[in-house]
C-alpha cells in the first residue's frame, strides 16, 4: 500500500516527474497517486519532504493464475549480448513451452532497440525495451526501478537472470521490493506437476543438490550460472516488441560510473568466454610448472585456469579457479591436467564439449567424464603435445 503524507506534501511536483507510470498527480496542492501504481518506490526515494510511504504485506497474498509467462532480464557487455542470456533463453523456452505460455527477454539501455530486435532469433515471444540514457550503463537504483515496476505492470510467472556480478548484485534488490523469494546461482530448472518452477542449485559445496519451489508467491525468481545451460541456434523468427515505460530522473540514482578500468579478468579473455581451456589441479605440483600449461594454451588460442587447491595456494588469481566455488565454464574444448576430479570441480566443467583428462590415477573420476582419458605424466605429455602442436601449426601456414 503507497500513502501520501498530505501534512507533510508541499505540491513540490518532483513524485509527478519521476513516476515512470505517469500515475501521480497534484490535486489541491497535494499529491494523489492513482490507478496503475506499481510500488516501484521511485517516488519514495526522490520525495524531498519524506511524505510517501509504501507499507508491504510481509507474506504477499497473490492470486497466483494472475501471472503468466517466462521472463529473462537481459544482460549486455559492451554492446553486445552477454553469453548467459542466450542460454538462459534457451531454457525458457523449454519452461515456457512446459507451461503453454509466453517467454519474454527485458532489455534495458540507451538506443538499443535495433540490438534488441537480434534477440528475436533465440526464441522469445516478446521484447521488452526500456530507452533512456541513464540506463546507458548498469546502476542498481535505475534497472530496479525499472524492472521491478514492470513486473508488477505485467505479471510474469517466473523471472530469470543471470548469475553474474551485476545480476547478482540486480535481483535480490528486486526480489525483496517484491516480497518474492530468490534461489541463486542455479544449475538446473524445470516445472513440476503443479506448474512451479523447479530450482535446483548445488548446497553443502556440492555434495547434494538442493530442489528449491516457491509455490505461493510469485514472481517465481532465480540467477543461473553462466555456461549450464546450452545457447540456442538462432532462428529467423519474429517477437513482439514492447516498450517499458522508463522516466527517470537522475535524483533518484545514488551512484554514477565516473571511469572503468580492466584489470584482472576484464583486462584478458575470461575463462566464461573461452573456446579453450587448460586448467591445472595439484598434480602440477609448484606454481613454477605453470608455464607449461600456460604454454599449451597460448598454442591453442585459450587460456589457463585451475583447481580449487591451487588458487587457494595462490599460484593463480581467484578468477582464473573453475568449479563449484569459482567459475562455470563450456569451452569447446577443456583440458585437466592433473585434476582427479571431486564433484565440486566436475560441476564447474562438465558442460564443456569436449574434454581431455590427464592424470596418472587410472581411477581418477576425472576420467569418467572425459571424452579422452590420459593415463600419464602430465610433464611428458603436455610439452610434447605442445610441441606437436606447433609443428602442425607451423605447417599449415605455410
Amino acid at each position: 500500500m503507497i500513502t501520501v503524507d498530505k501534512d507533510k506534501c508541499t505540491g513540490c511536483k518532483v513524485c509527478v516527474r519521476s513516476c515512470p507510470f505517469a500515475v501521480i498527480t497534484i490535486v489541491d496542492g497535494k499529491a494523489e497517486i492513482g490507478e496503475g501504481c506499481t510500488l516501484c518506490g521511485v517516488c519514495v526515494k526522490v520525495c524531498p519532504e519524506g511524505a510517501i510511504t509504501i507499507t508491504r504485506d510481509r507474506k504477499a497474498k497473490v492470486n497466483l493464475e494472475d501471472y503468466k509467462g517466462v521472463w529473462v532480464i537481459a544482460e549486455y557487455n559492451e554492446g553486445n549480448v552477454r553469453n548467459v542470456t542466450l542460454e538462459l533463453l534457451g531454457k525458457g523456452r523449454e519452461l515456457a513451452d512446459k507451461l503453454n505460455e509466453e517467454l519474454a527477454v527485458v532489455v534495458l539501455g540507451h538506443e538499443i532497440k535495433d540490438k534488441a530486435k537480434e534477440l528475436a532469433k533465440y526464441g522469445p515471444d516478446k521484447i521488452y525495451i526500456a530507452e533512456n540514457k541513464y540506463l546507458a550503463q548498469y546502476t542498481t537504483d535505475a534497472y530496479a526501478d525499472i524492472i521491478s515496476g514492470a513486473i508488477v505492470k505485467y505479471k510474469p510467472s517466473i523471472v530469470l537472470f543471470g548469475a553474474t556480478p551485476n545480476g547478482r548484485d540486480l535481483a535480490p534488490r528486486i526480489s525483496a521490493r517484491l516480497r518474492v523469494g530468490l534461489t541463486a546461482d542455479c544449475t538446473g530448472f524445470d516445472i513440476d506437476e503443479d506448474g512451479n518452477l523447479v530450482q535446483t542449485r548445488p548446497a553443502f559445496g556440492g555434495n547434494i543438490m538442493a530442489k528449491i519451489i516457491s509455490p505461493y508467491t510469485r514472481p517465481q525468481m532465480a540467477t543461473a550460472r553462466p555456461n549450464v545451460f546450452k545457447k540456442p541456434e538462432p532462428k529467423e523468427k519474429e517477437a513482439e516488441i514492447i516498450e517499458i515505460p522508463s522516466k527517470i530522473l537522475p535524483i533518484s540514482i545514488r551512484t554514477k560510473v565516473l571511469e572503468t578500468v580492466k584489470v584482472g579478468e576484464q583486462a584478458e579473455v575470461s575463462i566464461e568466454e573461452a573456446d579453450v581451456i587448460v586448467c591445472g589441479g595439484r598434480g602440477v605440483k609448484s606454481p613454477e610448472n605453470l608455464k607449461i600449461l600456460q604454454e599449451l594454451a597460448e598454442t591453442l588460442g585459450g587460456t589457463i585456469g585451475g583447481s580449487r587447491p591451487i588458487v587457494d595456494a595462490g599460484w593463480l588469481p581467484q578468477h582464473k579457479q573453475v568449479g563449484q566455488s569459482g567459475k562455470t565454464v563450456a569451452p569447446k574444448l577443456y583440458i585437466a591436467a592433473g585434476i582427479s576430479g571431486a564433484i565440486q570441480h566436475i560441476v564447474g566443467m562438465r558442460t564443456s564439449d569436449t574434454i581431455i583428462s590427464i592424470n596418472t590415477d587410472p581411477e581418477a573420476p576425472i576420467h569418467e567424464i572425459a571424452d579422452l582419458a590420459i593415463v600419464g605424466d602430465l610433464f611428458k605429455i603436455i610439452p610434447e603435445l605442445t610441441k606437436q602442436l606447433k609443428q602442425v601449426i607451423a605447417e599449415r601456414s605455410k
